[in-house]
């Protein structure tokens, strides 16, 4: 029950806020759903065509609650209350939920994730690429184990391929469309037990530039992992962090160029003003290390050396998309998990915003038609905002009312656990003697931790274009690739594509039908 002093806070906050004076006319909602229902009912005409590209964006993190704090917060950039804007993702016709747990784990991380959405198998918590048989940091029990992605399907029907990501390119995300290791911290073979090595495991970064060596375009960060120990770094020159890792004496970026065709083109960079000064015409494999570890946050970002997300998907797509049978693009915007983690809600928050902007441009750059863009997450965290926030309050901003307990202001955003947990003379730290509109301000919560946790709810999938109506329950999320590859006809089951190539549309096929007539629960 909440206290009169509590109601009174509210009211008066809510009754002093702007409501924008169209919405005060019920016409205007009126008109908006019918304009909505009209949409609705166009859906009825379903995308049945081939997807030639499809294009997966991957929120690390970014659970429902994200989603929505990072609407609010892209329409308060761009000056408006904020909660009626709309993402890009909003836009998307069809939408599901994914269900995120591990084989082992009830509450999942982004290894054992990744498996599920890019090769289409429930894995264990903290291995990638590999089936539940595998157990983590057990090299031996990843012999026979392996599973392909979605990408390895891609490639495999001559479609081109590439990966972007804010993190290193050897993480978590990234590194499940391409490796088949027992565990996701083996980045370099410095990271890896002697028992791993003498065992004949592989550490990912090898792996990036020896499974399947025809990627067509790789960015993101991870520089330091590519190079002998020690070696220094070609923008850090005194960070000994920055320098290089393995201890086999292996330079993979030699390597990457060593396995390219004398007579394509192929390009390193490290630096955003040479991604930008690329003519993708003259592009055939593009291998872009921005950092020695995972990219910059969003708002941290030196934009002479530093790309953003946005800018690489759109040259990645240039690339790509010349090739006539199509392509596929794995697009993750890593450093939303980040945030959270750091309990930084404003980084997390500006990374999805990111992401986002990501998404338009990508859309611009393709078409609904042939293209099936997805975009979803691996997991959520414990993340929340709340507190009776009145409309058009700063998604960083304190709550309109004092706590009924500990009599201090809060903020609207708050963890369940996390670094943000502070007692200052006994009592939970006063906000208001902080900059809780600082970049880098930890939210408190409930719980301290160094590190907040994923949260284990399910998370949203996001779909247009071919076959998208296909994502339009809860699922489980290793059936995400399944309708990917039954969309762009790769992968095992090929069997509805025998006249999809001359009538430019999928044949409504047994499995098409049952999951357009029947609940999910009845086939899975």
């Amino acid at each position: 029950m909440i206290s009169p002093f509590l109601v009174l806070a509210i009211g008066t906050c809510l009754t002093n806020s702007l409501v924008p004076e169209k919405e005060k006319d019920p016409k205007y909602w009126r008109d908006q759903a019918q304009e909505t229902l009209k949409y609705a009912l166009e859906l009825q005409k379903l995308n049945t065509n081939v997807a030639k590209n499809v294009i997966m964006f991957l929120g690390d993190g970014m659970g429902v609650s994200t989603v929505t704090a990072a609407r609010i917060l892209k329409g308060q950039l761009h000056h408006n209350p904020g909660e009626e804007t709309r993402l890009e993702m909003d836009k998307f016709p069809f939408v599901a939920l994914s269900k995120t747990y591990n084989t082992n784990a009830q509450v999942p991380d982004s290894a054992g994730t990744a498996t599920a959405y890019l090769c289409g198998v429930k894995a264990n918590e903290g291995t990638v690429g590999v089936s539940a048989a595998t157990e983590r940091s057990r090299c031996n029990t990843t012999q026979g184990n392996e599973v392909t992605s979605i990408l390895r399907w891609a490639k495999d029907a001559g479609k081109s391929v590439g990966i972007v990501t804010t993190t290193r390119v050897n993480h978590a995300t990234p590194s499940a469309a391409y490796a088949h290791s027992a565990d996701r911290d083996w980045y370099s073979d410095n990271e890896m037990p002697p028992e791993a090595l003498s065992q004949g495991c592989k550490d990912i970064a090898y792996q990036l530039m020896h499974n399947i060596r025809d990627i067509d375009v790789i960015m993101g960060g991870g520089r330091k992992y590519m190079y002998p120990k020690n070696k220094t770094d070609v923008e850090y020159e005194i960070d000994e962090k920055a320098r290089g890792t393995r201890l086999d004496g292996l330079d993979l970026v030699d390597t990457w160029k060593s396995f390219k065709p004398r007579h394509k083109h192929s390009h390193f960079i490290w630096n955003r003003t040479e991604l930008l000064t690329l003519d993708p015409h003259n592009v055939d494999y593009l291998l872009g290390l921005f950092e020695p570890g995972d990219m910059q946050y969003e708002l941290n970002r030196n934009n002479v050396t530093d790309p953003s997300l946005s800018e690489m998907v759109v040259v990645a797509i240039q690339i790509l998309r010349k090739n006539p049978k199509g392509f596929f693009l794995l697009v993750e915007g890593g450093r939303i998990d980040h945030g959270h983690h750091e309990g930084k809600a404003k980084q997390a928050l500006h990374e999805a915003v990111e992401m986002d902007r990501a998404i338009g441009q990508a859309g611009s750059l393709t078409s609904s038609e042939d293209t099936l863009t997805v975009v979803t997450a691996d997991h959520s965290h414990v993340f929340t905002f709340g507190g009776y926030t009145p409309r058009g309050n700063s998604i960083f901003g304190l709550a309109p009312m004092l706590s009924d307990t500990d009599k201090k202001p809060f903020t609207a955003i708050l963890y369940g656990n996390g670094p943000g947990y502070k007692v200052v003379g006994g009592e939970r730290e006063n906000v208001s003697m902080v900059d809780y509109a600082h970049n880098n301000y930890q939210a408190q919560s409930a719980v301290p931790l160094r590190h907040e946790t994923h949260g284990g709810e399910d998370v949203a999938v996001f779909s247009k274009g071919p076959m998208a109506h296909l994502l339009h329950g809860v699922h489980e999320q290793n059936y995400i690739p399944h309708v990917m590859a039954y969309a762009a006809c790769i992968g095992a089951n090929l069997d509805h594509c025998a006249s999809a190539s001359s009538a430019g549309s999928l044949a409504a096929g047994p499995l098409l039908l049952a999951l357009a007539l029947f609940p999910l629960s009845v086939l899975f």
